[in-house]
């Protein structure tokens, strides 16, 4: 199984504690309580002894007043509050150094800091598209600390959703790895297949359909590796490896504008020498490709801070 950052998360969610009266009140009351405030996706970090962490502070009165999402509690007990920041009409922190994305900082953080992050943002970008209700359109209320939206009108509870993406890394019977390119990737910048799973089909059959659609390759041998949150803005990424016979590729030109095999030598050539950009060390696909290749892969897209981009599902 792949070592997965944001899938070490220890943080204690506490779900039968928030349904009991205000969870974020309490925390807030509490000066123990660790607070991160989140501002377009980033959250303040710094260097301790060369160790990336989160910048917890102690609650403020003011953050009663602000969009406040109750997160969990670690193993000690302490709780976790995300204060998600209003940027309209106000300076913007992300622009001050050690502000960092999930994307950024995610593969660095301990257990805790990446489960705290990982739910801050999943929660945050849910309650960002999620204000009205899908039933009749009337304004939804927070409820639960943030892990529930009451409909006004109607009374009907609604939860974060997760939509569950198959990702896959395929390989030939030269043991070559398949890497493509989505329409509104950057150029140069290639991963491995992934996509959303469909209504009423198992995660296996999302994979052979997805490889077939994409590039007309029929692959076997499914194995599963593991998965992680993708929290951009909802996604669980599922990781597998596959086998093909095929090495003829057929791109669906809606979905794929490049696609290429690489053997280890090839790749490892071309990511260090920038030919090519691959995805965040964060990110499943990246330890999916590393995981073929047999140990970590330097690449020049690193150093950029080079992000990937989406085709139907984010990696």
């Amino acid at each position: 199984m792949l070592d997965l950052s944001l899938s070490r998360g220890t943080l204690h969610r506490n779900g039968n504690g928030r349904r009991d009266g205000d969870p974020v009140s309490r925390a807030l009351a509490d000066a123990s309580t660790r607070v991160i405030d989140l501002a377009d996706g980033r959250a303040l970090t710094c260097r301790v002894d060369g160790r990336l962490r989160l910048v917890h502070r102690a609650p403020r009165f003011a953050d009663s007043s602000l969009s406040t999402l109750y997160l969990g509690h670690d193993a000690e007990g302490i709780d976790y509050v995300a204060v998600v920041q209003d940027l309209e009409g106000g300076a913007d922190p992300v622009e001050s150094p050690g502000w960092r994305s999930l994307r950024e900082a995610g593969a660095e953080l301990d257990d805790t800091d990446s489960g705290v992050l990982t739910t801050a943002v999943a929660l945050a970008n849910w309650h960002a598209r999620h204000g009205f209700c899908p039933r009749c359109g009337s304004t939804t209320e927070v409820e639960e600390g943030g892990w529930v939206r009451r409909c006004t009108q109607d009374g009907s509870q609604h939860y974060p959703r997760t939509d569950a993406a198959i990702i896959v890394a395929v390989v030939d019977p030269d043991e070559r790895i398949l890497l493509a390119r989505g329409p509104h990737w950057p150029e140069g910048r290639l991963s491995v297949l992934a996509g959303f799973v469909e209504a009423g089909e198992s995660l296996e059959s999302a994979v052979r359909r997805e490889v077939l659609e994409e590039v007309g390759l029929e692959v076997h041998d499914l194995s599963y590796k593991g998965n992680q949150p993708w929290p951009f803005p909802a996604s669980l990424m599922v990781g597998y490896t596959a086998r093909t016979n095929g090495t003829t590729i057929t791109p669906d030109p809606v979905e794929i504008v490049e696609a290429a095999w690489f053997s280890r030598g090839e790749l490892s050539l071309a990511a260090r020498a920038g030919e090519i950009g691959l995805p965040p060390r964060v990110s499943i696909a990246r330890h999916l490709i590393e995981h073929w290749l047999g140990g970590p892969l330097e690449a020049a897209s690193d150093l950029q801070g080079a992000r990937p981009g989406a085709s139907r599902a984010v990696r």
